[in-house]
């Protein structure tokens, strides 16, 4: 059937008319309910449930290790102290969980800001050499110095964190840098440093006894103290993180999109590289380099919430604690009664994990 012809209009008055008032056979029926916003009330849905998820994880890193609690004692463990488990779980079992939460969201929230700012799939606190900075300054200043406690070390891991962060960036190419930059520039970092590392601790026996636990990344001495110490500056680096999200989401268009939207490019960079010193810094001074947690948390994270930084961060600050107390558990469980290092079990992990994402075609997607 032929369409019927267009109505013909005599003059231009007609035409405006016909246009500004649409014959009511034109008008569209405009539904009486609005639109659901399908994709932020299953974001909504799907945080709540990773926080959940966390919950649980956290009651068991109180209950599992080498003399288990059962589930019913871990409330009286918490909160009675006349309870027959109140010194274990306050004094060991607390600390290492609250270390682990810090932890975990710190490095799942810094590899995500870095995967954003160098838009590598790659960036990662281990594999671009951010750790490794941070151990050498620790051992160089446990060897040299004389730094014992962690107090001293925070601030030596600080600026070893902040100083191969931004060598990284400009051997890397600085703005104009690639992934495969990048990660060469950050594989060269990392060999040379943990040789350093490694030399120092062979020549120097009373460092190897200290720090031989923390450079597999352990929970295992983690003490309220520690936890105090470090809390601090991981909780600036992630109000720090969040506060750059949004324009770090219009940096992703290029520098001169995010110009246009108001974005200052550089005060962005400089504000990223601020957040991932403080919170791979602090990190790493509390329980050792851990690697593979901010590489493969934001991957899994995407395929929930897209590359929408508001969203991916928070993801990232629930589920990277969740892997990482996941694998103390793991560790406990699996070496009873000794343990596993939760820096060993990780890595592990990691690898046939980030294989798995590969072969998807997860890693490397917008």
């Amino acid at each position: 059937m032929l369409s019927s012809p267009a109505p013909a209009f005599r003059t231009t008055s007609e035409f405006t008319l016909s246009v500004t008032h649409p014959p009511p056979s034109a008008v569209r029926a405009v539904p009486a309910h609005p639109i659901p916003r399908g994709r932020p009330a299953t974001r909504a849905t799907g945080l709540a449930a990773a926080v959940v998820l966390l919950a649980a994880i956290v009651v068991l890193s109180i209950a599992v290790g080498a003399k288990a609690l059962p589930l019913a004692d871990v409330w009286p463990g918490l909160l009675d102290p006349a309870a027959d488990e109140y010194t274990v779980v306050h004094q060991m079992r607390l600390p290492r969980t609250l270390l682990g939460l810090l932890a975990g969201a710190a490095l799942g929230v810094a590899g995500a800001i870095m995967q954003a700012l160098t838009r590598n799939p790659l960036a990662d606190p281990g594999l671009l050499g951010i750790n490794a900075g941070a151990s050498a300054a620790v051992v160089t200043g446990t060897a040299v110095a004389g730094v014992a406690g962690l107090h001293g070390q925070v601030w030596f891991a600080l600026i070893g964190a902040a100083a191969v962060t931004a060598a990284g960036y400009v051997v890397g190419g600085g703005r104009g840098a690639t992934p495969a930059r990048l990660a060469l520039a950050g594989a060269a970092i990392n060999a040379t440093l943990y040789s350093y590392v490694s030399a120092v601790m062979l020549l120097d026996t009373t460092s190897l006894e200290r720090l031989r636990f923390w450079t597999v990344g352990s929970l295992a001495t983690a003490e309220l103290t520690i936890v105090g110490t470090v809390a601090p500056f991981i909780a600036a680096g992630l109000l720090l993180a969040l506060a750059v999200a949004r324009p770090l989401n219009a940096l992703a268009l290029g520098d001169d999109t995010a110009r246009a939207l108001g974005a200052r490019p550089a005060l962005i960079r400089g504000a990223v590289i601020a957040a991932v010193t403080l919170l791979c810094g602090a990190a790493t001074a509390a329980c050792g380099p851990i690697i593979f947690v901010g590489l493969l948390i934001p991957h899994l994270v995407r395929a929930l919430t897209g590359p929408d930084l508001r969203w991916l961060l928070p993801y990232c600050a629930v589920l990277a604690p969740v892997l990482l107390l996941g694998a103390d558990v793991l560790g406990r469980v699996l070496s009873r009664p000794g343990e596993l290092q939760v820096g060993m079990v990780t890595s592990v992990l990691g690898g046939p994990l980030f294989l798995w994402l590969v072969l998807r075609g997860r890693v490397g997607r917008p």
